[in-house]
């Protein structure tokens, strides 16, 4: 049967790295999605494309009739009528392309995954506790669609912009699938060079570090969604002040911290120092647990990101500059899943 109980399947034979492989390809075309949803989003092009068709909508508008009516839907959306009313069809294309990318590219990352997947279970290739794990991260990349559609809601009917706290659920989610793809990837690859290995545990130290940098990624995200990294281009100060003038209070602590512009600059600022911090105790742990290459990977990722942020700031979130800055939170997360996972490998 296609599961494998005929004669010609009777012994299953696993196959632990070239899983290890396919993974590590997926995180790949994640980390490049992840670089995409941060152009569509410095570009203001999320609320271009004001449906959701999640087999239809593969193909974009080819004629001029087409493109015509996926204009005038956004012609009916408030970010249009108050921001870019009289907008171009060309300039209206330029952002309807990144949009229509960034949802390509998902579709593609969903392929990527489900056909190899199903393969390799016909093939009975996946090692034994790896099949609910494999399907859990398929699972979580069919609801990662669902939250980006979610997110674009929040935009089309009472607002000119996304709910940045869907956003940063958006991003968040991304980021642990590229974490939970390269650790399932070095467990396949420890199970291949030793057959009693065991997956990797999470250790104390690992998880106050992940902890901070979960902390600094949502302030990420929420400077992204508040467009809160133009409210000052100077660095250490802000604007003069150490603490910058212009937090008004919200209502309560929550919502002034996730949704005040200047507040949030101002953590994601300083807060950054204590995320590199632990970070950096992760590196020196997982160097002393004897993995070199994971210690130098968190301490040039990490060492990069604080650059190219005072990089970003100063330029006035010069695109290119912030979508690199993007690009490298990636890498310090998958970075910090290699360290993390090298001081929790069980010595045997």
């Amino acid at each position: 049967s296609a599961w494998g109980h005929g004669p010609a399947m009777a012994n299953p034979s696993p196959r632990p790295v070239a899983i290890a492989r396919w993974l590590l390809f997926v995180a790949a075309l994640v980390f490049f999605m992840v670089v995409v949803g941060g152009i569509t989003r410095l570009t203001e092009s999320g609320l271009s494309i004001t449906q959701w068709k999640p087999i239809t909508g593969a193909i974009p508008p080819l004629t001029h009739d087409q493109w015509m009516e996926a204009f005038r839907l956004y012609q009916q959306i408030p970010e249009y009528q108050q921001i870019n009313r009289g907008m171009s069809l060309s300039d209206f294309q330029f952002i309807f392309f990144w949009e229509w990318l960034h949802r390509l590219l998902g579709r593609l990352i969903g392929i990527a995954f489900a056909l190899p997947l199903a393969w390799f279970a016909w093939k009975r290739a996946i090692p034994a506790g790896y099949g609910p794990r494999l399907v859990a991260l398929l699972a979580l990349g069919g609801l990662q669609g669902a939250i980006g559609w979610w997110m674009v809601k929040s935009g089309l009917t009472l607002r000119t912009d996304v709910s940045h706290y869907r956003l940063a659920v958006h991003l968040l989610t991304a980021l642990f699938i590229i974490g939970g793809l390269v650790w399932t990837a070095l467990d396949l690859l420890a199970l291949s060079r030793n057959s009693r290995a065991r997956p990797a545990r999470l250790r104390p130290l690992a998880l106050v570090a992940l902890l901070a940098l979960f902390v600094q990624l949502m302030l990420g995200a929420f400077t992204a969604g508040l467009d809160a990294g133009y409210v000052s281009s100077t660095w250490p100060l802000m604007n003069d002040h150490l603490v910058p003038e212009g937090i008004s209070w919200m209502g309560s602590l929550w919502a002034t911290v996730s949704s005040d512009p200047y507040l949030v600059h101002f953590l994601h600022r300083w807060w950054a120092w204590g995320a590199a911090v632990a970070l950096i105790l992760l590196a020196r742990q997982a160097r002393r647990a004897g993995q070199r290459a994971p210690s130098i990977a968190i301490n040039a990722a990490v060492g990069t990101q604080i650059v190219l942020g005072i990089a970003t700031v100063l330029s006035g979130i010069a695109l290119p500059l912030a979508v690199l800055h993007q690009a490298v939170g990636a890498l310090v997360v998958a970075s910090a899943a290699w360290g993390a996972h090298a001081i929790g490998t069980r010595r045997i």
